[in-house]
């Protein structure tokens, strides 16, 4: 079983009495493990179809089958709870919270899912050492590196064991040798039965997912599989 499928789906923003459509009959398939890129020219939808796959927003039309539960039509709240424990993000600017520390931060999405603090700080901990950052859990974002900021939010996605990753351009503020770095976190993730969805305008980086997807104007218009790494 797919672990993301979208049939015919489609978004669209009500401009007045006009439907401005951003994903046209999208159809996708995703199995359980599996590495994805997606990539597109500026304006062909990457961000919106992240979005619906993170339940940050919902379908206009067509469906959204996350683990085989239609996510499409859940109200407000059950799209929350899928969020916060189904979906990990990781974000371009890593959005961490600067008076917190690196376990601490790694927490954040365990505490709404009402984890004990005991239970969630040994895993924290855990985590910071599966990114190399064993030694740094006392420090505070403004006490590392942007390589190492993302480190901490790779953790931080983590940490509810969710069910798919999303990355939305994950290297774009980090120099080579940082991107790298992170790059290969992402792939040993992959290697651990992960799945790994990274929107890139990066075709290098593209190249370590086992399949690209490319968006025109709201629409795919191409898939490839890509050698493997």
């Amino acid at each position: 079983m797919a672990i993301v499928a979208f049939e015919n789906l489609c978004k669209a923003y009500k401009l007045g009495s006009f439907e401005l459509f951003v994903l046209r009959d999208v159809d996708l398939s995703i199995e359980q493990g599996e590495y994805i890129a997606i990539m597109g020219p500026s304006g062909s939808g990457k961000s919106t179809l992240l979005n619906v796959l993170g339940c940050l927003d919902r379908p206009t039309r067509g469906t959204y089958r996350l683990a085989g539960q239609d996510v499409s039509k859940l109200n407000d709240d059950q799209l929350s709870m899928i969020r916060g424990s189904r979906v990990g993000f990781i974000f371009q600017s890593y959005n961490l919270i600067a008076q917190l520390n690196v376990v601490e931060n790694i927490e954040v999405p365990m505490y709404y899912q009402g984890t004990s603090s005991h239970d969630s700080t040994e895993r924290a901990k855990q985590l910071a050492k599966m990114v190399g950052l064993g030694d740094r859990i006392r420090h505070r974002p403004t006490e590392l590196s942007g390589g190492e900021q993302q480190r901490v939010a790779i953790a931080r996605a983590l940490a509810n064991e969710p069910l798919i990753i999303l990355a939305d351009e994950p290297t774009g503020n980090l120099d080579s040798q940082s991107s790298l770095e992170i790059m290969k976190i992402l792939g040993d993730l992959h290697k651990r039965d992960r799945t790994l969805i990274v929107v890139t305008h990066d075709p290098n980086i593209a190249q370590r997912a086992e399949r690209t997807v490319y968006l025109l104007d709201g629409r795919i218009e191409r898939e490839q599989y890509n050698r493997k790494h």
